[in-house]
């Protein structure tokens, strides 16, 4: 089961998605992952009506298929992007018992905890298991399209490595009763 990572910018020109890159070339070295761009996967806002479409029925596949699932979203006004709030309300119960993880990119550092209240939801509506360390990186981090801080390349590694590390110790774990 691969390691599966989402670019939530609708952006041509993103920095979370340069993490999203900078993290599925990281896990080269655990197994590799596959990227979806949720660019090529448009969404409708989600209503209740469109849980059917093929789109949602294949990023939820890709969701239950995956060891564990990375985020990686650019934080508008203190949260992250609304099209990854509507990423996990289309596929809400395939994120059930998934290792989760974030790589976010903010324009300041004041937005830190922006994955505080995704984390949370994931965690106490789906079972999720939060992976206890992010990647938070500022404009600063990045030259033309590379992260070039050492500091966020480790903290990339770490993340991909304890996501793949967490997701196949509770893939190997028995199922709850």
């Amino acid at each position: 089961m691969p390691l599966l990572i989402f670019s939530t910018s609708l952006k041509p020109v993103s920095r979370s998605r340069i993490l999203a890159r900078a993290a599925q070339h990281a896990a080269t070295a655990v197994g590799g992952a596959e990227l979806i761009d949720l660019r090529d996967h448009p969404l409708p806002l989600c209503d209740g009506a469109t849980f059917g479409l093929p789109a949602v029925e294949r990023l939820s596949t890709a969701i239950r298929g995956a060891t564990a699932v990375l985020i990686a979203a650019p934080v508008y006004n203190f949260d992250l992007n609304a099209a990854a709030k509507n990423l996990i309300e289309h596929t809400g119960k395939a994120w059930e018992d998934k290792v989760v993880g974030f790589l976010l990119a903010a324009g300041g550092q004041r937005s830190y905890m922006a994955a505080q209240s995704f984390a949370g939801s994931l965690a106490l509506d789906f079972r999720s298991v939060v992976v206890p360390r992010f990647v938070y990186a500022t404009r600063e981090s990045f030259s033309g399209e590379a992260v070039t801080d050492p500091e966020i390349q480790a903290r990339i590694v770490a993340l991909v490595e304890a996501a793949q590390r967490f997701g196949t110790a509770l893939a190997a774990a028995p199922a709850p009763r």
